[in-house]
């Protein structure tokens, strides 16, 4: 099975400088749109170039708003914060069915069972526009996450919708938020579900030498074996922050960390290459020391897994957002606890 997959780097115009959400969700449609022509742009192209039809698209984190800077959860909530179903949805699966493509998405999103926070969610459209995966950010700061509302988050949805992984006819797909690619437990969490492609939309500074998110990229292919699409914003215009500090590294590596197509700054289709889903398996299956995947002394690491007090769940049980001074507020707390058992000196 082979097809080509994109990391299509877009530019992001930000809905922070919209006063009304109404504004906001004006400038989130003319992305749509306009991402929409890149995509069809792409494809049309690409087929012609490779020879392998276009099948897979990662767009970049947060590419339809930006992130919010200052505004308040229920402003930011109102203008950039999509519902699971209605019209930005459907707007979405109607990119992915246009193009005859797997899209992943990563966006705001609010939830009817949390109605006082949103979530950022990572939601992969079928080329049918049906939804196949929906991934909500475990690992955040300052933002909410399944993790803060864990017990309720689980009575609802039930633990295989933390990490899920879709089987699709381009293989079994899995997604990782941006930062959480320097988290190795969440790709292994994956990994040890089927997760033969890993998506990883991002908006992360570039520069011209390795970052720690494009070291983690590559470490992350190795020990999962798998493929890695990452998509990197091409600038966030529409704020005062510096529009290129978020631009270029887009990449795409093979299961042994090798970059197959990567981009420098702009938007640009230039990362993208052709996935080959059978040479992949085949190597998963093959014994030797190369199979990293099949080595692992799992019940080894289980008792210090089990047995460390880091960031407990259910940070906000009554399902309300913390402030930023309350999350400093919480991992120096960690921190605390860490420096006291001897964990850290």
């Amino acid at each position: 099975m082979r097809y080509t997959a994109l990391a299509l780097q877009t530019v992001c115009d930000a809905v922070n400088q919209d006063q009304t959400p109404e504004d906001a969700h004006a400038r989130m449609r003319a992305a749509i749109a306009r991402v929409t022509g890149q995509i069809m742009a792409s494809k049309n192209f690409l087929k012609g170039f490779n020879g392998y039809d276009l099948k897979l698209v990662v767009l970049p984190e947060y590419w339809m708003t930006g992130f919010p800077m200052g505004e308040t959860r229920e402003a930011w909530q109102a203008k950039a914060a999509i519902p699971m179903d209605g019209a930005f949805p459907d707007a979405l699966a109607r990119m992915a069915q246009t193009a005859g493509v797997y899209l992943c998405s990563n966006h705001y999103e609010t939830d009817p069972n949390f109605p006082a926070l949103y979530f950022q969610s990572n939601v992969v459209y079928g080329p049918n526009g049906d939804t196949v995966l929906r991934y909500r950010r475990m690992i955040s700061l300052y933002s909410p996450s399944p993790y803060d509302v864990w017990d309720r988050y689980l009575e609802i949805y039930g633990a295989d919708a933390v990490f899920p992984v879709a089987e699709t006819g381009i293989g079994a797909l899995g997604t990782i938020a941006s930062e959480e690619i320097l988290y190795p437990e969440i790709a292994r969490m994956l990994a040890f579900k089927g997760a033969e492609v890993l998506l990883h939309p991002t908006s992360e500074v570039g520069a011209p030498g390795l970052t720690p998110k494009h070291i983690a990229k590559k470490a992350r292919a190795i020990e999962t074996m798998a493929y890695v699409v990452s998509a990197n914003s091409a600038s966030i215009i529409g704020t005062p922050v510096p529009a290129a500090s978020t631009d270029g590294m887009s990449i795409m590596l093979d299961w042994y960390g090798r970059t197959l197509a990567d981009a420098a700054g702009g938007e640009t289709m230039n990362a993208n290459a052709v996935l080959d889903i059978g040479a992949l398996r085949e190597t998963r299956r093959k014994t030797g020391m190369t199979n990293t995947l099949t080595r692992l002394p799992l019940a080894a690491f289980a008792p210090a897994y089990a047995g460390m007090d880091l960031a407990p769940p259910n940070r906000t049980p009554d399902g309300q957002m913390v402030s930023r001074a309350e999350a400093i507020a919480q991992q120096q707390a960690v921190i605390d606890r860490l420096v006291t058992s001897g964990v850290l000196k």
